[in-house]
């Protein structure tokens, strides 16, 4: 049977720890297995963040000519994440692709599934993706312009 495999975020802007974040999951699918991604609602992106975030459309649209461009599939469903367990508390998946930010969600939707009478999912878990100055590669650091999406340090905050 084909792996359904689940990951989630904000996506945005999308940069390089996103990148490792989904080629994982479609590792983990396979050739012939679904990736659900699952993306923060405009609602819960905005609450959980201090910097603009873009809306729910335009993310996806992004997101879609992401994965075309880095990876050239199309065998991926992006469904609205409005709670922080979305769909993988009920829905049939076998794997979960996480950060170590994200692993004890992870391990909270897993304590919900044998709650619900379902099987735990396989927690995947990738390291962080580290910028130049070995600091982890955010979207929050992007924005503030210390970093561009591939963790190169901008030089007007390099420190002489």
């Amino acid at each position: 049977m084909a792996p359904k495999v689940a990951v989630g975020g904000t996506f945005d802007p999308i940069h390089d720890g996103h990148l490792a974040l989904l080629k994982k999951a479609f590792e983990v699918a396979g050739d012939d297995g679904e990736v659900v991604i699952a993306l923060t609602s405009d609602r819960m992106a905005t609450s959980q963040r201090n910097r603009p975030v873009r809306n729910f459309e335009t993310r996806v649209l992004n997101l879609k000519a992401t994965l075309k461009e880095n990876f050239g599939v199309e065998r991926f469903k992006i469904e609205m994440l409005h709670t922080i367990y979305g769909s993988a508390i009920e829905e049939d998946y076998d794997a979960i692709v996480v950060s170590p930010e994200t692993e004890p969600i992870a391990c909270n939707i897993n304590e919900v599934r044998r709650e619900n009478r379902l099987h735990p999912l396989k927690i995947v878990r990738i390291e962080y993706q580290m910028a130049e100055d070995e600091v982890r590669i955010s979207s929050t650091r992007i924005c503030g312009g210390e970093i561009d999406s591939h963790g190169k340090v901008s030089h007007s905050k390099m420190v002489v």
